[in-house]
């Protein structure tokens, strides 16, 4: 029996199956595009990393031109800051040593009661004084000399804190003295005098009282 090919003329002429047309145009356009857009974002980037180069080279031409302090200028700058941070540390020092008497007074205005009126009012600082240089002599049999010890300051005297005044009774004494004795910069508060006495023909209290002003820097 003959075996008879039933397949159409032209398919039995191509070797395979074929490739559409529109597949073909649109597999080749979208390689176009994506090697377009790759060129593109090349391009962009070389042009940002020439851009930074010029950037960087005229950052080194403005530092490069910025003139170099001379040693002795950076010397003298030193010595200016370091005098300066020594003045700041003597102010500080002094400061921390000041008492403040605005203080001290407010506070005492504060507490005063309206029943009583002053006559004076007096405030003595520290007196700066030395103490007495210590001298530690040899012994007869010792051929060294005696050696003297510098004499270092202390504060001298007391910080009194003195009011004299007219009130009506000695009831308003004893609450001025109350009073005196919670203010924080004052201490050692005490009844001096007091005393019946007449002014105008009217009979009234003449007070004399006393306090220390506490140090700075002292525990209260």
């Amino acid at each position: 029996m003959q075996a008879v090919n039933l397949l159409p003329r032209d398919e039995r002429r191509r070797g395979g199956p074929s490739i559409p047309t529109p597949v073909a145009i649109t597999a080749i356009g979208g390689f176009t595009l994506m090697i377009a857009l790759l060129g593109l974002l090349f391009v962009s980037a070389h042009g940002t990393v020439n851009q930074r180069r010029l950037e960087l080279a005229q950052k080194q031409e403005e530092l490069a031109a910025i003139p170099v302090p001379a040693q002795s200028q950076v010397q003298q700058q030193d010595a200016l800051v370091a005098d300066k941070q020594a003045r700041v540390t003597a102010l500080n020092a002094a400061l921390a040593k000041r008492i403040a008497w605005d203080r001290v007074l407010r506070e005492f205005a504060l507490v005063l009661p309206d029943d009583v009126w002053l006559l004076n009012m007096t405030a003595k600082a520290p007196i700066l004084a030395t103490t007495a240089p210590s001298t530690s002599t040899s012994s007869p049999t010792s051929s060294s000399t005696g050696s003297t010890t510098p004499a270092a300051p202390v504060l001298g005297g007391q910080l009194s804190f003195t009011v004299e005044g007219y009130t009506y009774s000695h009831d308003a004494v004893a609450r001025l003295l109350t009073r005196l004795s919670l203010i924080p910069d004052l201490e050692q508060v005490q009844l001096v005098t007091s005393e019946q006495t007449k002014l105008a023909n009217r009979k009234i209290i003449h007070f004399k009282i006393s306090a220390n002003v506490r140090a700075p820097g002292a525990s209260s």
